[in-house]
Order: structure tokens, then sequence, then C-alpha cells
């Protein structure tokens, strides 16, 4: 058959509260037109985020009631140290409450004032976390990876080329760690070849500099290894990841990703001074080794979704319902980062809103459209997230001005897609009468979570 279906059946159901456009002007006005401060109950379709929003399963909510929350020890973290070490091969697994969590650890004891960490593209909190510590984050991400129009496989590949570069004229110890984020969420959600995780592995073992993954979506970047790269049509998803992990001295993840939960991570690796460090600060900011801020019953529900988001059934069903979303939008007229990603659409806010010069924020002012005019909230992935400035406070603008609409996992329906497609191209229809905005308020740190906003004419 054509059509694809959601692999599973709905069992319980939330309700989704309708409001006027008059009442979402007023709750913008209270949140200071910044999505992330407006209460979930007055949003109709949530795509602000696919972290932590996924609807889980039968046998997780199953698995939940069988957590041991024993404090050291727990039966339950047994379960999740097995089923990561079988997924990654890395000999050394310590939980933590969330990505973010394990990038604090990791960069505490690795970055430090003149140190630099390359990567295909820093995502926000992990830019942030290399940057808290004094180092440098730089990307190095593949050219066509910086188009949002050009049409390419990987485009979240990193540039072998400028990396091996740089890394020829850092100074000894300069780079403490080379860093891969699959799939790239900061270029669109873009996959990484298998042939891109080997040149990187091999050129960082060429000097001597530990390889680590961002395997937040490391089963969406596998997938896409299956679809389009030579070889691999038909190899299992799991025997792509591991695959993956196999080139990696050591990964971090936010499970609220692919491992299908609403809170959860982990730090892993194969070395062993390393790991016993990241056990002491674990210690002081998480909890005990075996639990790492996190309920027996989270650790739980961690090992089975590790195993569901394998499930090419759902894979396919996952790639192709975000493909769809792309599809609709692109025939409609509507500019987005091409070719779809895996977990969400990237508007292209430049070309969506071009009398909107980029120091007045053209993707916040997307985003706050989309809410006005149908309850949709979503997230700026530009200059709001990525602007920094220079000496003299002039806004040094992002590589790309883009609105993200993330899907959530197993959360939403066609139906619900197709009203985001509705309202989508009402905004672009009417795109012209649509003005900027300026920032009132910003934190010195990952502004875009507090930023306060007012708009401008």
């Amino acid at each position: 058959m054509k059509t694809i279906i959601e692999p599973f059946r709905i069992k319980s159901v939330e309700p989704i509260r309708f409001t006027t456009e008059a009442e979402r002007e007023e709750v913008l006005k209270r949140a200071f037109y910044n999505p992330f401060m407006i209460p979930a109950d007055e949003v109709l379709i949530d795509l602000l985020t696919d972290s932590g929003t996924a609807a889980m399963s039968a046998d997780q909510w199953a698995g939940i009631m069988q957590g041991d929350e024993s404090y050291a020890g727990a039966r339950s973290f047994y379960r999740f140290e097995s089923k990561v070490r079988e997924l990654t091969g890395f000999r050394h697994v310590i939980p933590t409450h969330q990505g973010r969590a394990a990038e604090k650890i990791l960069f505490s004891l690795l970055g430090g004032s003149g140190k630099a960490v390359p990567n295909n593209a820093h995502f926000d909190t992990t830019r942030a976390n290399v940057e808290f510590s004094g180092a440098e984050a730089v990307d190095f991400l593949t050219r066509e990876g910086e188009n949002p129009d050009s049409i390419a496989d990987f485009k979240g590949n990193m540039d072998i080329d400028r990396l091996e570069q740089f890394l020829r004229g850092a100074g000894r110890g300069k780079v403490p760690i080379v860093m891969m984020t699959v799939t790239n969420n900061t270029g669109g959600g873009q996959p990484v070849s298998m042939q891109n995780l080997r040149d990187t592995s091999a050129l960082c073992r060429h000097h001597g500099i530990p390889f680590y993954l961002d395997a937040c979506r490391f089963a969406e970047n596998a997938y896409f290894i299956k679809q389009r790269e030579q070889g691999y049509r038909a190899t299992p998803a799991k025997l792509i990841a591991q695959e993956m992990f196999s080139y990696a001295d050591g990964a971090t993840m936010s499970a609220k990703k692919d491992a299908l939960v609403n809170m959860g991570g982990f730090l892993a690796m194969n070395d062993p001074d390393l790991a016993q460090r990241a056990r002491n600060l674990l210690i002081i900011t998480e909890g005990f080794p075996t639990y790492g801020g996190l309920a027996g019953r989270d650790l739980e529900a961690i090992a089975i979704g590790l195993d569901e988001v394998l499930d090419e059934h759902y894979l396919q069903y996952r790639i192709r319902s975000v493909q769809y979303l792309g599809e609709r939008l692109t025939a409609a007229g509507v500019p987005i980062l091409q070719p779809p990603g895996g977990h969400a659409i990237y508007l292209n806010a430049k070309k969506f809103l071009p009398h909107i010069p980029v120091e007045h924020y053209p993707g916040q002012s997307l985003v706050v459209e989309l809410y006005r005019a149908g309850g949709i909230r979503s997230v700026e992935i530009g200059s709001v997230m990525f602007g920094t400035y220079d000496s003299s406070g002039r806004l040094i603008p992002a590589r790309m001005e883009l609105v993200r609409l993330a899907i959530p996992r197993r959360v939403y329906t066609q139906s619900h897609i197709d009203y985001v497609i509705e309202v989508v191209a009402e905004c672009f229809d009417r795109r012209e009468t649509l003005r900027g905005f300026r920032i009132t308020h910003e934190a010195p740190a990952l502004r875009h979570f507090t930023a306060q906003f007012e708009p401008l004419g």
C-alpha cells in the first residue's frame, strides 16, 4: 500500500483548548511575544520542540510501574545500562536528567579557557556549555549545509577539509574533543552520512583527539543512512546505529528525543579515567551514579524506548510524516529549508519575510504570527537564538534565519498537520503585513528562552 499509517493505536487522549485570535493576542502581550513564556494550556498545536514531548507507549507506562526506586544499585539502572551498552558499545554509562546535564559534566571536565571544540554545528545548550567553560565552540558544517535551498542527501555532514585545516593549526592540547551532532538540529535536522562519520573519526584518531557524538536523534539519522547511503538499504536500523557509535569514543544524549521519553539522558564513553571524573562530578551535581538525577521509572522507560525507536515501521512513519508537511508547504510556495529533515520543518524566515531586516528578527515575527493566527507554537532558530554582538554592540546575525516546526513523536495525527499547513499558508499569503520586533530584555546566555520583545511599527 502507498499510504503510510501511524504504526500505533491511540488509547488515551488529552483535550486541546481552542482560543480566539483576540485571546491569543492578549496571551502574546503577557508573554512579551516570546513563545517560551506562553502557558501550554493556551497552545493549540505545540511545535516548540520535540524534546520531552513524545507520547510514551503502553510498554513504557508498564515499565514505569516496575521502576526500582532504590537509591543505589537499582535494577532499573542495570537494565538501562545494559541497553545503552548494547546500542552504543561504550563501556561506561552515566545517567543524567537530560542532555544538557551530560554536556555540562563533559565540558566542565574537558573545556576551559584557550580551548576550542569543533562540531558540525553546535545547538544552543551544547554551545552554551562549551562557552560557559571558557572554551570556543567552532562549527564546520559543509557549505551545502549552510545553504537552505541546496538539495543534498547529507547536509548535516562535517566539512572534513576545514576541520583538518583547523586541527593542523591548533596547538597541542587546544582541541580536547571533536563532536558530531546527529542529526544536525541547527542545520535543519539534516543527517550525517556513515562515510562522513568514518572520515571524521579517522581524522580525530590521526590527531589523537577523542571523537564524541551528540546522539539525541541517532535513530532518525540511522534511518536516513538506510534510505540514502549506498550499501545500507538492506541493513537493519539497529545495526546502522551500532556502526555509527562504533566510530566514536563517547556520546552525550538527550533521551527526550529518540528514546521517546519525557525526561532523561546519559553520558557514555570508553575512557575509564574520564568516566571516573565524570561520576565524581555527577555525584555533586546530579546524584548517585546509578540514578544520576532520574527516578528508576525513568530509567525503565528509556531502556524500553531505545528499543521502540529502532522499529522501522515507526521510523518510516516518523520521517515520512515530516516530509509530508514539507512537501505540502513547498507546494503552497512557502520557502523552507530543503530537503525536509527528520524531526522538524524549518521555515526560511529570511525568504518568507524579505522586507524585515535581520536586526528586526524576521524569525521572531513569524513565530508570533503563527501563534496569533492559529495557536501554533514554534521557535526561532536564527539571530535571536544564535546572534551575537560585536564590540560596538552591533548585531552579528546567524547564518540562517529559520523558524522550526518541531514535531513531537507519536502525538499529532495527519489532520493536525493539515491544520498547521493551512495556518502557515495563510500567514504566507499576508506576509507583507508582518512587522519586525526588537528585544527589550535579554539574558547573557541562552537569551531566546527568556528574552522579551516588543513589535515595531
